[in-house]
């Protein structure tokens, strides 16, 4: 039987030291509003991170890492805290055993001030799209 992960690593600036505090109580209201609705554990750890700033947060997921929670979570403290500017992150897809479809992972940006997701990647979907076009004779996807 094998194993599936989601691992991510990055940090989130609230601002301040005391917008990170406000940070760990929203963080708990998602993880308790998760747990009575959907049945399902915050599908991330968080502390501050008092060397990047006094409102830096490392945001983490070690293996039942879940990208939603931590986007939705990172919206909620954009308008806790009136937050502005583009912020995103990555994440890995993993599996214990060579497994097809197994491996890959994605990114997604967020804009801060107007509480949008702007741009999101799957690599497993960005693969096969990229396969597909050079299926295609009539296009050159060599590098430029």
């Amino acid at each position: 039987m094998a194993d599936y992960f989601i691992h991510f690593s990055c940090l989130f600036d609230v601002g301040s030291a005391i917008n990170a505090v406000e940070a760990e109580a929203i963080r708990c209201a998602h993880a308790k509003t998760l747990d009575e609705v959907e049945g399902v554990h915050l599908g991330f750890d968080m502390e501050t991170d008092a060397a990047s700033g006094p409102g830096a947060l490392w945001i983490s997921g070690d293996g039942d890492g879940e990208p939603e929670h931590v986007a939705a979570f990172v919206l909620a403290c954009a308008e806790a805290f009136g937050l502005t500017g583009r912020w995103g992150f990555c994440w890995a897809l993993t599996c214990s055993k060579p497994r097809l479809h197994s491996f890959g992972g994605g990114a997604q940006v967020i804009d801060l001030g107007n509480r949008t997701t702007l741009a999101w990647t799957d690599c497993e979907q960005w693969l096969k799209a990229q396969v597909d076009l050079a299926a295609d004779p009539g296009i050159d996807v060599r590098p430029g």
